[in-house]
């Protein structure tokens, strides 16, 4: 069962799991299970992606139930109008806030295509060291992050934090093997530490603000009481509040 995390008359969002496609691809159709198909055997009727997190990623993710619901949300994200809150594990001790604006590069299956601009603010809400050696270094630093992407980019945060050099612990793609391989193997974290905390849009239907908040993973929630960061996340993370009421159209 997927975890509801917020559902109105026009609108239902989940707390989408590590390693979940949200619809099936070209590139993955030997997949059985996808949050589209598995949310809608789950609920009993049709349901409309309004945007995308990568498989590895987890938190919240937005489906319309109808499609007259589905375009002006849509058009939202398309106009930058939505506030999206993401947090994540990072190698080494990055600045305390700052703004990476560097032009994203299409994938290879779109390299006729221009790079298009990209802009990610961030703030470093803690830092360990940890005395485990990861190549040439006798220890490894970490920092938390708390990440406010202005663009929504394929692949934004992770490329942007690759090409800082500060890349997010478990992406296989884009990130550093030798310290994914540490988490592995030393902290027994397998998954991409990336999370999609929070949502934030106006509701097209009723004018009013809807936030949604997703609770970080069990994983990420025991490395960080690991790393002693339990006081930082505390005032950042929230538990999502009980689903509001609806009432049919």
């Amino acid at each position: 069962m997927l975890e509801i995390i917020y559902e109105d008359a026009q609108y239902v969002a989940i707390n989408k799991p590590n390693g979940l496609l949200v619809h099936r691809t070209r590139i993955a159709e030997e997949k059985k299970e996808f949050a589209l198909q598995l949310l809608r055997d789950q609920l009993g009727y049709h349901l409309y992606p309004v945007h995308r997190l990568d498989r590895g990623t987890s938190g919240v993710l937005l489906f319309a139930k109808t499609p007259e619901a589905t375009k002006p949300v849509v058009q939202a994200f398309e106009a930058r109008e939505p506030d999206k809150t993401y947090f994540a594990i990072v190698r080494g001790c990055t600045p305390e806030a700052a703004t990476i604006d560097n032009p994203i590069r299409p994938d290879k299956d779109h390299q006729h295509k221009a790079p298009q601009d990209a802009v990610t603010h961030y703030e470093r809400l803690a830092t360990v060291e940890l005395p485990i050696p990861v190549g040439r270094y006798p220890c490894s630093r970490y920092s938390l992050v708390k990440i406010k992407p202005e663009t929504g980019r394929m692949h934004q945060i992770r490329k942007h934090f690759a090409h800082i050099r500060h890349y997010i612990v478990g992406d296989k793609r884009h990130g550093d093997w030798r310290h994914n391989k540490m988490f592995l193997e030393e902290l027994e974290s397998p998954y991409l530490l990336l999370h999609a905390a929070e949502l934030c849009f106006t509701h097209p239907f009723t004018g009013g603000e809807v936030c949604i908040k997703a609770q970080l993973p069990q994983n990420t929630l025991r490395l960080c009481q690991k790393f002693g960061w339990t006081q930082e996340l505390a005032a950042q993370q929230t538990l999502p509040q009980p689903l509001p009421g609806f009432t049919d159209c």
